[in-house]
């Protein structure tokens, strides 16, 4: 990647991203589009309901106009970005962008239930899960067609290379919806999914440079970039709330980057976090069910931490710590192979 193109691409989409917030932020308050708070949170919670949500729109927005301009930039410099050694990469870019999209758009159907309709929780769980495994098979359908066939998982560090053949698309199937959710449960506190998503991206746009992967270093820089100008608005106090709309858009793009890298595996480093938060709740279910007794205060993880009396900047500055020295470690694994 080209220095000017990455400095294109973070300009444009914080700009687009924060800019957009300005106006987005108030339209939102005007037709009352604010958020409900479910009892599972701690009760201090209840203060933030009617903060206006949805606002993922604004970064949806930056970071495809960020990954255009940097894209735009790249050709004028006359840089062959459709030659064919770049074209499963750009087919896992633009793959992946379109299955965001799609989770963005599942995520909205869901924000739109709870607002509009006044349904606290939104879709069922079995309607987002069905929802959920159609996209990620549409997914890797969709790469499998243009050319995308490799079925080898990379393990970190000892550098194996396991080709599980067919078995590869369930477990992928596995990884994306799993990934996803995990993203959207860790938008509990204000500024922190975009903290601990603006971190991870940043992660990812080092492995991409060292791995030359020009197409995903744009969508992590924009990512990052959008990101940071969400988190102008989103960051405690939280004046907007990204809603699912935005949580499943960057879990959609955390999945992207990850199959764009072509290694997913690499999740469980750069998106240790999102793994922590997911962990947290099964853990929880299945300490309560065997021993009737709860293994952390609340859950999701960042809960727990409120309960123990952290405050919200504190876990957002912690978490994003946490997932820094994950982003390294997934660096040195990727000087490793």
């Amino acid at each position: 990647m080209s220095s000017l193109s990455i400095v294109t691409t973070a300009v444009v989409s914080f700009i687009v991203t924060a800019l957009i917030g300005k106006f987005l932020i108030p339209f939102l308050h005007r037709i009352h589009f604010g958020q409900p708070i479910n009892d599972i949170g701690p009760t201090w919670h209840q203060k933030k309901k009617g903060t206006p949500t949805m606002g993922g729109f604004m970064f949806i927005v930056g970071i495809l106009a960020g990954v255009g301009a940097g894209w735009a930039v790249l050709s004028s410099q006359g840089v062959d970005l459709y030659n064919p050694l770049e074209r499963i990469n750009n087919t896992r870019l633009l793959m992946g962008i379109i299955m965001a999209l799609a989770f963005g758009f599942l995520g909205f159907v869901d924000d739109y239930i709870k607002v509009i309709k006044k349904h606290n929780q939104g879709l069922t769980e079995r309607q987002k899960m069905v929802m959920q495994i159609f996209i990620a098979c549409i997914y890797l359908l969709a790469c499998y067609i243009s050319g995308d066939r490799s079925t080898v998982l990379v393990i970190p560090f000892v550098n194996w290379y396991l080709d599980l053949g067919l078995l590869y698309y369930p477990v992928a199937v596995f990884i994306i919806v799993g990934a996803v959710n995990a993203v959207n449960l860790t938008d509990g506190l204000d500024g922190l999914c975009g903290s601990v998503t603006f971190v991870a991206s940043l992660g990812v746009m080092v492995i991409a440079s060292l791995l030359s992967l020009q197409g995903i270093g744009l969508l992590a820089t924009a990512t990052a970039a959008g990101c940071l100008g969400f988190l102008v608005w989103n960051f405690y106090p939280a004046k907007v709330f990204m809603g699912d709309t935005g949580s499943m858009f960057l879990g959609g793009l955390v999945v992207a980057m990850a199959f764009g890298l072509g290694q997913p595996i690499f999740l469980v480093l750069v998106g240790i976090i999102y793994m922590c938060e997911t962990l947290s709740v099964i853990l929880q279910v299945i300490s309560v069910k065997t021993r009737g007794k709860r293994l952390f205060k609340m859950s999701p993880i960042h809960h727990h931490f409120e309960m123990c009396g952290y405050s919200e900047v504190k876990i957002v500055a912690l978490f994003s710590a946490v997932t820094a020295v994950g982003c390294l470690l997934a660096i040195w694994a990727t000087t490793m192979l």
